[in-house]
Protein backbone atom coordinates (compact mmCIF):
# COMPACT_ATOMS: atom_id res chain seq x y z
CA UNK A 1 0.00 0.00 0.00
CA UNK A 2 1.18 3.31 -0.61
CA UNK A 3 1.50 6.25 1.74
CA UNK A 4 1.04 9.51 0.99
CA UNK A 5 3.53 12.50 1.25
CA UNK A 6 4.05 16.02 1.42
CA UNK A 7 5.65 16.22 -1.49
CA UNK A 8 3.32 18.18 -4.72
CA UNK A 9 3.21 15.91 -7.68
CA UNK A 10 0.92 18.23 -9.50
CA UNK A 11 0.34 21.98 -8.16
CA UNK A 12 -2.58 24.26 -9.50
CA UNK A 13 -2.40 28.00 -9.14
CA UNK A 14 -5.04 30.32 -9.30
CA UNK A 15 -5.99 29.46 -12.66
CA UNK A 16 -8.56 30.98 -14.92
CA UNK A 17 -9.13 28.97 -18.14
CA UNK A 18 -12.30 28.22 -20.62
CA UNK A 19 -13.10 27.22 -23.78
CA UNK A 20 -14.36 29.73 -25.73
CA UNK A 21 -12.84 33.65 -25.99
CA UNK A 22 -13.79 35.93 -23.23
CA UNK A 23 -15.91 32.67 -21.18
CA UNK A 24 -13.74 31.52 -18.52
CA UNK A 25 -15.10 28.24 -16.78
CA UNK A 26 -12.05 27.96 -14.21
CA UNK A 27 -11.31 31.36 -11.98
CA UNK A 28 -9.22 31.58 -9.47
CA UNK A 29 -9.20 28.06 -9.12
CA UNK A 30 -6.30 25.78 -6.94
CA UNK A 31 -5.37 22.33 -6.26
CA UNK A 32 -2.42 20.79 -5.14
CA UNK A 33 -2.07 16.50 -5.28
CA UNK A 34 1.08 15.00 -3.38
CA UNK A 35 2.41 11.91 -4.30
CA UNK A 36 0.26 8.84 -3.48
CA UNK A 37 -2.70 10.87 -2.62
CA UNK A 38 -6.06 10.19 -4.30
CA UNK A 39 -7.71 13.47 -4.50
CA UNK A 40 -11.20 13.53 -5.13
CA UNK A 41 -12.88 16.63 -6.89
CA UNK A 42 -16.94 17.43 -6.07
CA UNK A 43 -19.21 19.97 -6.41
CA UNK A 44 -22.57 20.90 -8.36
CA UNK A 45 -23.09 20.97 -12.43
CA UNK A 46 -20.80 22.74 -14.15
CA UNK A 47 -18.93 23.92 -10.99
CA UNK A 48 -15.84 23.47 -13.55
CA UNK A 49 -15.10 19.84 -12.42
CA UNK A 50 -14.16 17.80 -15.56
CA UNK A 51 -12.55 21.70 -16.79
CA UNK A 52 -10.09 21.56 -14.37
CA UNK A 53 -8.56 17.88 -14.96
CA UNK A 54 -9.35 19.11 -19.15
CA UNK A 55 -6.82 21.97 -17.94
CA UNK A 56 -4.16 20.24 -16.25
CA UNK A 57 -4.27 18.14 -19.63
CA UNK A 58 -3.23 20.81 -21.58
CA UNK A 59 -7.31 19.93 -23.47
CA UNK A 60 -8.48 23.56 -22.40
CA UNK A 61 -7.39 27.10 -22.81
CA UNK A 62 -5.60 28.13 -19.61
CA UNK A 63 -5.52 32.60 -19.70
CA UNK A 64 -3.99 32.73 -15.83
CA UNK A 65 -2.34 30.87 -13.44
CA UNK A 66 0.03 27.75 -13.63
CA UNK A 67 0.57 24.43 -13.37
CA UNK A 68 3.34 22.49 -12.16
CA UNK A 69 4.21 18.78 -12.35
CA UNK A 70 7.17 17.18 -10.28
CA UNK A 71 8.24 21.38 -9.79
CA UNK A 72 8.00 22.03 -13.31
CA UNK A 73 6.27 24.40 -15.29
CA UNK A 74 3.83 22.58 -17.47
CA UNK A 75 1.30 25.47 -18.10
CA UNK A 76 -0.42 25.02 -21.49
CA UNK A 77 1.66 21.89 -22.49
CA UNK A 78 0.12 19.89 -24.94
CA UNK A 79 -1.56 16.19 -24.11
CA UNK A 80 1.17 13.94 -25.95
CA UNK A 81 4.05 15.73 -24.27
CA UNK A 82 2.03 15.18 -20.85
CA UNK A 83 1.94 11.76 -21.45
CA UNK A 84 5.18 11.77 -21.80
CA UNK A 85 6.06 13.29 -18.49
CA UNK A 86 4.03 10.44 -16.77
CA UNK A 87 0.60 12.70 -16.61
CA UNK A 88 -2.42 9.92 -18.18
CA UNK A 89 -6.16 11.12 -18.52
CA UNK A 90 -9.38 8.48 -18.68
CA UNK A 91 -12.17 10.65 -19.56
CA UNK A 92 -16.01 9.87 -18.98
CA UNK A 93 -17.04 8.23 -22.71
CA UNK A 94 -15.31 7.22 -25.49
CA UNK A 95 -12.72 6.08 -23.58
CA UNK A 96 -11.71 2.80 -25.09
CA UNK A 97 -11.07 2.12 -28.99
CA UNK A 98 -14.08 -0.15 -29.53
CA UNK A 99 -13.00 -2.33 -32.54
CA UNK A 100 -9.25 -3.28 -31.00
CA UNK A 101 -9.54 -6.31 -28.25
CA UNK A 102 -8.56 -5.67 -24.64
CA UNK A 103 -4.29 -6.02 -25.61
CA UNK A 104 -4.78 -4.00 -28.18
CA UNK A 105 -6.37 -1.33 -26.39
CA UNK A 106 -3.38 -1.66 -23.73
CA UNK A 107 -0.65 -1.89 -26.68
CA UNK A 108 -2.11 1.65 -27.74
CA UNK A 109 -1.49 2.85 -23.69
CA UNK A 110 2.64 2.14 -24.65
CA UNK A 111 2.49 3.58 -28.59
CA UNK A 112 5.85 6.33 -27.47
CA UNK A 113 7.40 3.26 -25.87
CA UNK A 114 6.44 -0.08 -27.23
CA UNK A 115 9.39 -1.73 -25.66
CA UNK A 116 7.68 -1.86 -22.52
CA UNK A 117 4.92 -2.81 -23.38
CA UNK A 118 5.42 -7.02 -21.47
CA UNK A 119 6.57 -5.03 -17.82
CA UNK A 120 3.26 -2.73 -17.95
CA UNK A 121 1.27 -5.26 -19.09
CA UNK A 122 2.38 -7.64 -16.22
CA UNK A 123 1.76 -4.65 -13.78
CA UNK A 124 -2.20 -3.46 -15.47
CA UNK A 125 -2.77 -7.07 -15.44
CA UNK A 126 -1.70 -7.63 -11.74
CA UNK A 127 -4.50 -5.32 -10.66
CA UNK A 128 -6.84 -5.86 -13.36
CA UNK A 129 -6.50 -9.64 -13.74
CA UNK A 130 -9.68 -10.17 -16.41
CA UNK A 131 -7.98 -7.97 -19.25
CA UNK A 132 -5.27 -10.79 -19.28
CA UNK A 133 -7.47 -13.73 -19.18
CA UNK A 134 -9.85 -11.56 -22.14
CA UNK A 135 -7.04 -10.07 -23.54
CA UNK A 136 -7.85 -10.65 -26.98
CA UNK A 137 -12.21 -9.56 -26.62
CA UNK A 138 -12.92 -6.59 -28.78
CA UNK A 139 -13.69 -3.93 -26.48
CA UNK A 140 -16.69 -3.12 -28.10
CA UNK A 141 -18.39 -6.26 -26.85
CA UNK A 142 -18.01 -5.05 -22.87
CA UNK A 143 -19.81 -3.81 -20.67
CA UNK A 144 -19.89 -0.12 -19.23
CA UNK A 145 -17.55 -1.37 -16.11
CA UNK A 146 -15.24 -3.74 -18.35
CA UNK A 147 -14.92 -0.46 -20.73
CA UNK A 148 -13.91 1.19 -17.82
CA UNK A 149 -11.47 -0.84 -16.42
CA UNK A 150 -9.73 -1.35 -19.87
CA UNK A 151 -9.25 2.50 -19.94
CA UNK A 152 -8.02 2.61 -16.52
CA UNK A 153 -5.64 -0.09 -17.69
CA UNK A 154 -4.64 1.51 -20.88
CA UNK A 155 -3.68 4.71 -18.87
CA UNK A 156 -1.75 2.87 -16.44
CA UNK A 157 0.46 1.02 -19.50
CA UNK A 158 1.95 4.72 -20.02
CA UNK A 159 3.69 4.06 -16.39
CA UNK A 160 2.02 7.69 -15.03
CA UNK A 161 3.29 9.65 -12.03
CA UNK A 162 -0.55 11.23 -11.57
CA UNK A 163 -3.95 9.34 -13.23
CA UNK A 164 -6.61 11.83 -14.10
CA UNK A 165 -9.79 10.44 -13.56
CA UNK A 166 -13.21 12.33 -15.11
CA UNK A 167 -16.44 10.56 -12.97
CA UNK A 168 -15.15 6.86 -13.46
CA UNK A 169 -18.77 5.62 -12.13
CA UNK A 170 -21.03 7.39 -14.60
CA UNK A 171 -23.62 5.61 -16.02
CA UNK A 172 -22.97 2.83 -13.69
CA UNK A 173 -24.78 0.42 -11.78
CA UNK A 174 -24.58 0.86 -8.04
CA UNK A 175 -22.76 -2.49 -8.24
CA UNK A 176 -20.46 -1.52 -10.86
CA UNK A 177 -19.92 1.30 -8.78
CA UNK A 178 -18.69 -0.19 -6.55
CA UNK A 179 -16.10 -1.66 -8.55
CA UNK A 180 -15.23 0.76 -9.81
CA UNK A 181 -14.28 2.57 -6.77
CA UNK A 182 -12.54 -0.17 -5.10
CA UNK A 183 -10.19 -0.16 -8.80
CA UNK A 184 -9.61 3.04 -8.07
CA UNK A 185 -8.55 2.73 -4.69
CA UNK A 186 -5.81 -0.17 -5.89
CA UNK A 187 -4.91 2.02 -8.93
CA UNK A 188 -3.61 4.15 -5.98
CA UNK A 189 -2.14 1.65 -3.45
CA UNK A 190 0.10 0.16 -6.07
CA UNK A 191 1.90 3.92 -6.04
CA UNK A 192 -0.05 6.09 -8.18
CA UNK A 193 -1.02 9.81 -7.67
CA UNK A 194 -5.23 9.77 -8.79
CA UNK A 195 -6.83 13.23 -9.28
CA UNK A 196 -10.43 11.91 -10.06
CA UNK A 197 -13.60 14.24 -10.52
CA UNK A 198 -16.77 12.50 -8.89
CA UNK A 199 -20.52 12.85 -9.28
CA UNK A 200 -21.27 10.38 -6.33
CA UNK A 201 -19.94 12.62 -3.49
CA UNK A 202 -20.63 10.60 -0.65
CA UNK A 203 -18.70 7.41 -2.21
CA UNK A 204 -15.57 9.80 -3.50
CA UNK A 205 -15.13 11.23 0.05
CA UNK A 206 -15.36 7.70 1.41
CA UNK A 207 -12.18 6.78 -0.58
CA UNK A 208 -9.88 9.78 -1.38
CA UNK A 209 -7.53 11.24 0.68
CA UNK A 210 -8.36 14.60 0.57
CA UNK A 211 -10.79 16.39 -1.87
CA UNK A 212 -12.15 19.77 -3.46
CA UNK A 213 -15.36 21.36 -3.58
CA UNK A 214 -15.52 23.42 -6.59
CA UNK A 215 -18.54 26.35 -6.37
CA UNK A 216 -18.53 28.67 -9.75
CA UNK A 217 -14.83 27.44 -11.36
CA UNK A 218 -13.59 27.98 -7.91
CA UNK A 219 -11.63 25.63 -5.08
CA UNK A 220 -14.64 26.97 -2.06
CA UNK A 221 -13.29 24.13 0.25
CA UNK A 222 -11.24 21.75 0.86
CA UNK A 223 -10.25 19.22 3.54
CA UNK A 224 -10.09 14.99 3.74
CA UNK A 225 -12.95 13.28 2.95
CA UNK A 226 -13.83 12.38 6.50
CA UNK A 227 -13.96 16.01 7.05
CA UNK A 228 -16.09 17.24 4.30
CA UNK A 229 -18.25 13.99 4.80
CA UNK A 230 -18.91 14.98 8.59
CA UNK A 231 -19.63 18.76 7.61
CA UNK A 232 -23.47 19.35 7.66
CA UNK A 233 -23.01 23.00 6.28
CA UNK A 234 -21.03 21.55 3.57
CA UNK A 235 -23.69 19.02 2.55
CA UNK A 236 -26.21 21.51 2.32
CA UNK A 237 -24.75 24.14 0.55
CA UNK A 238 -22.74 22.15 -1.81
CA UNK A 239 -23.79 18.45 -1.90
CA UNK A 240 -27.26 18.58 -1.54
CA UNK A 241 -28.67 14.99 -3.43
CA UNK A 242 -25.38 14.02 -3.88
CA UNK A 243 -24.08 13.15 -0.75
CA UNK A 244 -26.77 10.43 -0.33
CA UNK A 245 -25.80 8.70 -3.55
Amino acid sequence: MTTASNVPVVEAKNLVAGYLPGVNILNDCSLIANQGELIGIIGPNGAGKSTLLKAIFGLVNIRGGSILLNGEDITGLKANKLVGKGVAFVPQTNNVFPSLTIQENLEMGVFQNPQAFAERFEFVTGIFPDLAKRRNQRAGSLSGGERQMVAMGRALMVNPSVLLLDEPSAGLSPVRQDEAFMRVREVNEAGVTVIMVEQNARRCLQICDRAYVLDQGTDAHTGTGRELLNDPKMVELYLGNLADL
